[in-house]
């Protein structure tokens, strides 16, 4: 690919050599570029390679020879095309790059396509490396700023030449090939190799012998020369660059530009000593660093056209690793010093250990490893393949205490000289009232870092009878509350009251207080009889030795006031238990539609009523209910019941008494059967007091083959079911009613698996084998 967009930027120099070559080395002599054969122009290119001929010699010689610019443009195309059948036909599907490169007329720098692998994540541990492939960062020349003063003019670029005053006249001219612009009548002006201030003072000079007076005082007439279009040049990288080769950009662009361009150094390529060569001498060299650290393009010069910048083999680098902002790998100039190499990576880090860096350095036969003090930093030397390495700070203090419990400020303090127990507290702004006093603990580390508990009376501290003890470094003083050390005091209600729950226990606490706290007591609660569970902590006279809980009832007033007795107090970890009234209940429901006169919801007055005393509230049946065909549901599933037997027998068992939630629906007289199954014509008929259960079958068709008749039932409108008896081959089939659907079933057939026949067929032949041995036995 390198080679290729190589020839795509020099094909037309080279064609040049290998035109004006043939000169010295065949007898032609001004003959026309259209009578050469393809076979003549490639020879002539390898004479040209192998000629060492300058590009003016050849100009000279090809002026002697009498070939004039149109011979040796006509000979360029020849050679392109020659070049470009020779390489393969030409690619329609051009990468964007491609284009970009083969067109000289572009301003835009496009980037050369990297490839997305591992390199670009080892190319991450480089400092600064991959700022060329950074999609966010996009280095193109800016092609709408003023023209600068020093810019050259060369082959291609466009200027505008507009003269106002009493005469109005404007030219835009290009520099031609030979270097020159042409205006008017005027002859030739060369201007190639010039500044645009240079060029621009020749031009108006050159203007004056047709424009009396131009930008002369009081002449009225003025010129004005900007540049228009720019030109493209050709600026080649070599070296270690991820890309280098030959590259056609605006003659505006810099040097970061075309490192952009290229994808910016390899991975053993330079960041901080990138060479511009102009005429074969190095005229400025980049340390991308500065524009890194400083944002500094001093260096970053705009390019000419044939420019060379070359990427050298990187010299030194070191790195730098652990508690700094931005461990990388770093290049390293000859001079810097390790607090440099710092700098470059942003520094330490909060919680670096910065008394000392560890250095892994290479020698000649081993590694070694070096401990760098913090003042020799600022001189250390850094070499190549040197890796420092910074630690983190210890997670330990140097000068602590802390204290924990039942003061105002708890936390760790400075270990100050000769601090002791009572400074500490009252470091801590004091102890609070519920401090337990009596034992206080001090935890400290032995010598040999094992812990150990030192108790302490911290009344007799503060009295001054007991020595104030010292404070050592990490001793941790515990102040235990009342509170802390007992188990939470608390008591409970359940029952009938709005808000059941366990409560904190308070001192002087009565059951109406409870209640109060409990929300009240809810609708239908007994204040009569409230019971009270409590604890037994010893043995009590009067008591079993197996009873552990008391039980006490004990009569409340209702509305929560009036005079509390002593007994009403309640105490730690006692449970309250409020009941309901022995006649009190929710109204509960029952549900009846369908074909009756009263449809709806019915309240049960009393635990006795029945289905039937529901169908007689609801104001009896109507003349179109299928009462043999009626439902009755419970908790959502349907029982089979008889309503028929019900209505006629009001003590029939099946006159269930009601629950809460019971539905009965009785539906109209559907006066139809409905035949389903392994029948040939399942259907819906009308019924017919007359007709039975195999007159329906034949209605519908008859059985299927497959029809298992034996085990035919009928499911009634009720959800009961009957099925087809069978008695020494005789078969009773099931009574059809009003609304019935007969189902038969299908005949499954069971198929032995071969396991089974093998096994039955191996029983048969030891059964016929056993009785063949015994008959003759028996003769």
């Amino acid at each position: 690919m390198n080679q290729k967009k190589h020839l795509i930027h020099s094909i037309s120099r080279f064609s040049l050599f290998v035109f004006i070559s043939l000169l010295g080395f065949s007898s032609v002599y001004a003959q026309s570029v259209d009578e050469l054969s393809d076979d003549q122009i490639q020879q002539f290119m390898k004479q040209a390679q192998e000629s060492g001929m300058s590009e003016d010699q050849l100009m000279a010689a090809a002026a002697a020879k009498g070939f004039g610019s149109a011979d040796i443009s006509k000979f360029k195309d020849r050679m392109t095309k020659l070049q470009a059948d020779k390489k393969g036909p030409v690619n329609t599907n051009t990468t964007d790059t491609e284009r970009r490169l083969n067109d000289t007329t572009s301003t835009k720098i496009v980037k050369q396509p990297i490839k997305e692998d591992s390199s670009a994540i080892r190319r991450e541990k480089y400092y600064g490396l991959n700022l060329f492939n950074n999609k966010k960062i996009v280095f193109e020349p800016n092609l709408r700023i003023p023209t600068p003063k020093n810019y050259v003019l060369g082959t291609g670029d466009e200027l505008n030449i507009s003269i106002t005053g009493f005469a109005a006249q404007t030219y835009k001219v290009k520099v031609s090939p030979e270097g020159t612009v042409q205006l008017d009548i005027l002859s030739p002006i060369y201007v190639s190799g010039l500044t645009i201030e240079q060029a621009s003072e020749r031009i108006i000079n050159r203007l004056k012998s047709r424009f009396a007076g131009l930008n002369s005082s009081g002449g009225g007439l003025y010129a004005d020369i900007t540049l228009g279009n720019i030109r493209s040049i050709s600026v080649t990288v070599i070296g270690e660059a991820l890309q280098p080769g030959t590259f056609t950009i605006p003659s505006l662009a810099n040097v970061f530009n075309v490192l952009y361009a290229c994808g910016g150094p390899s991975e053993i390529g330079s960041l901080r000593n990138i060479e511009v060569f102009r005429n074969g001498k190095v005229i400025r060299t980049l340390d991308v660093y500065d524009f890194l650290l400083h944002g500094d393009q001093k260096d970053n010069i705009i390019l000419q056209d044939q420019d060379i910048i070359r990427i050298p083999y990187v010299d030194t680098r070191v790195s730098l690793l652990g508690e700094v902002r931005n461990p990388k790998i770093f290049e390293v100039k000859r001079g810097e010093k390790l607090k440099d190499i710092l700098a470059f990576a942003g520094g330490f880090k909060e919680l670096a250990y910065s008394k000392t860096i560890s250095l892994e350095r290479a020698t000649p036969t081993e590694k070694r490893i070096v401990s760098i003090d913090q003042n020799e930093i600022a001189a250390f030397t850094p070499q190549k393949g040197d890796i420092y390495t910074i630690g983190k700070i210890l997670s330990r203090f140097e000068n602590v205490v802390t204290i924990k419990g039942a003061v105002y400020r708890e936390g760790s303090y400075e270990l100050e000289k000769d601090i002791t127990v009572k400074q500490l507290i009252a470091r801590a702004e004091g102890l609070k009232q519920d401090a337990f006093k009596e034992r206080i603990l001090l935890k400290r580390e032995r010598e040999n870092l094992e812990p150990e508990i030192i108790p302490l009376n911290l009344s007799k501290i503060l009295k001054g009878e007991s020595e104030d003890i010292r404070l050592k470094l990490k001793d941790t003083l515990f102040i235990k509350s009342y509170k802390d050390l007992r188990e939470r005091l608390t008591v409970s209600i359940s029952g009938a009251v709005n808000k059941a729950a366990t409560y904190e226990f308070a001192d002087n606490m009565t059951v109406s207080d409870l209640v109060t706290m409990a929300g009240g007591f809810s609708d239908g609660a007994s204040a009569s009889k409230i019971e009270i569970a409590r604890r037994i902590k010893a043995d009590t006279f009067g008591i079993a030795k197996e009873q552990s809980i008391k039980i006490e009832t004990i009569d409340v007033d209702r509305n929560l006031i009036g005079a509390e007795s002593g007994k009403l107090l309640l105490k730690p970890f006692d449970r309250v238990y409020v009941r309901v009234l022995p006649r009190y209940e929710e109204q509960k429901n029952v549900n009846i539609s369908g074909e009756v006169f009263y449809p709806g919801p019915y309240a049960l007055k009393d635990k006795t009523e029945k289905i039937s005393d529901l169908i007689i509230k609801s104001g009896g049946l109507k003349s179109e209910a299928d009462l043999g065909s009626a439902k009755f549901s419970r908790a959502g599933k349907v029982v089979g019941l008889d309503i028929v037997n019900i209505m006629q027998n009001k003590d029939d068992i099946n006159n269930l008494v009601l629950n809460s939630g019971d539905a009965l629906e009785i539906p109209r007289k559907k006066e139809t059967v409905t035949i389903t199954g392994q029948v040939y014509n399942a259907t819906t008929v009308p019924y017919s007091v007359g007709l039975k259960f195999k007159d329906y079958i034949n209605l519908a068709g008859g059985t299927t083959d497959s029809a298992y008749v034996k085990n035919a039932y009928v499911k009634y409108g009720n959800g009961r079911l009957d099925r087809t008896k069978s008695f020494l081959g005789i078969k009773t089939f099931p009574k059809v009613e009003n609304g019935s659907e007969i189902i038969v079933p299908v005949r499954r057939k069971y198929r032995w698996t071969p396991a089974e026949r093998i096994a039955i067929s191996t029983a048969v032949v030891s059964i016929a084998t056993l009785l063949f041995t015994i008959f003759n036995a028996t003769r």
